[in-house]
């Protein structure tokens, strides 16, 4: 009884909360390429040198380190790999957010590609799904039509989302299962995907610029990047841990880290700096008295974020020679 009246107050709260902070937003192409154009310069003595196939040379704007991978986080999920698929358990609102993450991926991958088959619109595309779990969205982007790998590296989650798929026939084709790290795939596994998707994911992450660089890298040029998370407010910290954590106890308690979450302008600014351009950003809201996800103008606690790796990357060693030659008469100034 306490526990629902909680919930109403904490809903309440939330719902008031949403006229006073940022709104959902869609970022027009043209200021985003004048703001990535300026990250790269901006950055640039934080360069690495690596060599395209083309023979010209991207330089990745900051330092990274060599994983995503984060022990503690392995552990606790570790704890919880047989639990994926109760849908009463502590990933029930993962299967509820369903509801939304699926038609945002979808939809925004038919606005893309432009491809549309009768039943199975995402046929032809490859998508991986970082941190996959026991496949809880793995299995919804297969029966769209799309090729999945999805991979974790938590091998009893791996092995949990593989028996599960397995009593689906139209799912052995389609979806596969991988335990390992995005590192480890973006070694092999160079512009092969046309989307990448870290639902839930960032947050549990020890590098997210090594994160990003690896989605740079397996994702084929114009492909997309689906992320959701949550946001690094006072309003998330109160109702992604105290609340969902410690009093609604709809997650364990010690899922999330508050240190660990991040803004949607601080991730859009590291995806920019790294090749993308964010399409759109997506406030969204748990109800926990129904169980249910919706949109929301704010992005104060969760939001969805879509971006797309650029067909044409910045020329760097030409912003580069120019910012080195900028007091030179007749020298163009660089972006700053």
């Amino acid at each position: 009884m306490y526990s629902k009246k909680l919930a109403r107050l904490a809903f309440g709260l939330l719902a008031e909360s949403t006229f006073k902070c940022p709104i959902t937003r869609s970022v027009s192409s043209r200021v985003k390429a004048v703001r990535s154009l300026c990250s790269w310069t901006v950055c640039l003595h934080h360069r690495q040198k690596n060599q395209l196939s083309n023979g010209l040379t991207r330089l990745n704007v900051r330092t990274i380190s060599q994983t995503t991978l984060d022990p503690a986080e392995v552990r606790k999920f570790q704890a919880m790999a047989s639990k994926w698929w109760d849908l009463q358990g502590e990933f029930a609102a993962l299967h509820s957010m369903n509801d939304l993450r699926v038609p945002f991926i979808r939809d925004n991958l038919l606005n893309v590609h432009g491809i549309e088959q009768l039943g199975k619109p995402l046929s032809g595309l490859r998508i991986l799904d970082v941190g996959c779990g026991g496949g809880v969205l793995s299995e919804p982007l297969g029966r769209l039509g799309a090729d999945v790998l999805g991979i974790d590296p938590v091998e009893d989650s791996v092995r949990t989302a593989e028996l599960h798929s397995s009593y689906d026939p139209e799912l052995r084709e389609r979806v596969r299962y991988q335990a390992c790290t995005l590192e480890e795939l973006a070694e092999d596994e160079v512009e092969g995907f046309h989307a990448v998707v870290a639902s839930e994911v960032v947050e549990h992450l020890a590098d997210l610029d090594a994160f990003a660089s690896c989605c740079q890298q397996v994702l084929k040029p114009g492909g997309s990047l689906f992320i959701t998370t949550l946001n690094k407010t006072n309003l998330s910290y109160v109702f992604g841990i105290v609340a969902a954590e410690q009093l609604l106890r709809i997650v364990p308690s010690g899922t999330h880290d508050w240190e660990k979450f991040v803004s949607p302008e601080d991730l859009e600014r590291l995806l920019e700096s790294f090749g993308f351009y964010v399409e759109a950003i997506r406030g969204m809201m748990y109800n926990p008295l129904t169980g249910a996800w919706s949109w929301q103008k704010s992005t104060a606690i969760n939001y969805a974020l879509h971006a797309v790796k650029r067909k044409e990357e910045p020329q760097p060693d030409r912003v580069w020679a120019e910012s080195e030659n900028q007091d030179e008469p007749g020298r163009a100034a660089s972006y700053s």
